[in-house]
């Protein structure tokens, strides 16, 4: 019975360890037609600097017009969060996704 609980408990981690973090630099946010539009830029190492659209429907929870700054940013497991597309959770910068507060979250497109 302990073999089989902790096995569950496993299964239902695994999410939270595939989550890819990250920390971007938000360049700007507008909303056009009820939708927030959030541009950021990523430094990686080897593709130098990345550019994502955030997007959120307005009247969703979650959904934030982010100020320009640093922020860290959590891509979500496929099929996870409100999204038909890959989902990120956004959190302030510094911030630890395990207990820090959820400032958004949003569909990422690449631009």
């Amino acid at each position: 019975m302990r073999k089989a609980i902790f096995f569950l408990c496993f299964l239902a981690a695994l999410p939270l360890i595939a989550q890819d973090k990250s920390s971007v630099t938000v360049k700007g946010s507008e909303v056009n037609n009820g939708v927030v539009i959030v541009t950021v830029h990523q430094a990686t190492a080897t593709e130098g600097k990345t550019t994502f659209a955030l997007q959120c429907n307005k009247g969703a929870s979650l959904c934030t017009v982010l100020e320009p700054g640093n922020y860290v940013m959590v891509r979500l497991p496929k099929n996870y969060g409100m999204y038909d597309c890959d989902n990120v959770d956004v959190y302030a910068a510094g911030a630890d996704p395990e207990t820090g507060k959820k400032l958004g979250q949003y569909c990422l497109t690449e631009k």
